[in-house]
């Protein structure tokens, strides 16, 4: 067995060749040399976000074009859909940069920009990437994400749920959708029995933390869907009561125990 690595040096020398390799076919006159050796020249200290901003940064820096052009470019690199539910961070690490990029350098470009979004996660993620577009552009976020809850693609489906939870690991927290939690819920109603165990993963995980901030609400909505016969409604209830169950919640307790 080899000895352990830090999943930051991932993001080094040898991602910068392989998408300076990618990218070269599709526009062959990339400065491949020079992006790699950017990279090399500024990312040994720098922790894992810091790197995955700084690949994001070199490639607006690399790519001699607007916004529109750039991303144009970068999709054409991403590859074959993932048809699993696992893999979008293993398999797709390599698109990191890439979501980086469109949700630092894309905020003037709504619709160009969540187009490449939803072919994103479904390799990779945008999770991450989505969220200043929910900040800045509320009202077409949500008509695009209630049309995405409906997609073919889990992958999109789950991204509906994850990319929108107030408090998703390892990103900055966000008030609800609009300042109201009804909203969130509308967004998660139709994947409440959604046949991707994977997407229902992901409502319970939002549920919970509607939970923490919004728990009279997100009881009772829970407690209406479940008396209109939500088939995966005791398990799913059962893991986004977790955290209040886990505190000693009555009102929490009082409900699981009539599941």
């Amino acid at each position: 067995m080899g000895s352990y690595q830090p999943l930051k040096n991932y993001f080094g020398e040898e991602l910068a060749r392989r998408l300076a390799e990618l990218i070269k076919p599709i526009y062959p006159d990339f400065p491949g040399a020079h992006f790699v050796n950017e990279l090399k020249k500024n990312v040994g200290p720098l922790e894992l976000k810091a790197r995955v901003r700084l690949m994001a940064e070199e490639l607006h820096r690399t790519l001699p074009f607007g916004y529109p052009d750039q991303i144009a470019v970068l999709l054409k690199i991403l590859g074959p859909e993932n048809e699993n539910e696992h893999g979008i961070f293993t398999e797709g690490y390599f698109l990191m940069p890439v979501a980086n990029f469109v949700e630092r350098y894309g905020v003037e470009h709504f619709r160009i920009s969540m187009d490449a979004l939803y072919e994103i996660t479904k390799r990779h993620t945008s999770e991450y990437a989505i969220r200043p577009y929910l900040l800045y552009y509320p009202e077409e976020c949500m008509e695009t994400l209630i049309t995405w809850s409906y997609d073919s693609n889990f992958h999109v489906r789950r991204l509906v749920s994850e990319g929108t939870r107030p408090r998703l690991p390892w990103a900055k927290r966000i008030n609800v959708l609009g300042g109201d939690p009804l909203r969130n819920l509308a967004l998660l109603e139709p994947l409440l029995d959604d046949n991707s165990g994977y997407v229902r993963r992901s409502v319970a995980n939002h549920l919970n933390d509607l939970t923490k901030d919004h728990k009279q609400v997100t009881i009772k909505w829970m407690a209406d869907k479940l008396s209109r016969g939500w088939k995966h409604g005791p398990k799913m209830v059962r893991h986004a009561l977790r955290s209040l169950a886990k505190s000693g919640d009555p009102d929490a307790l009082a409900m699981m125990k009539e599941l």
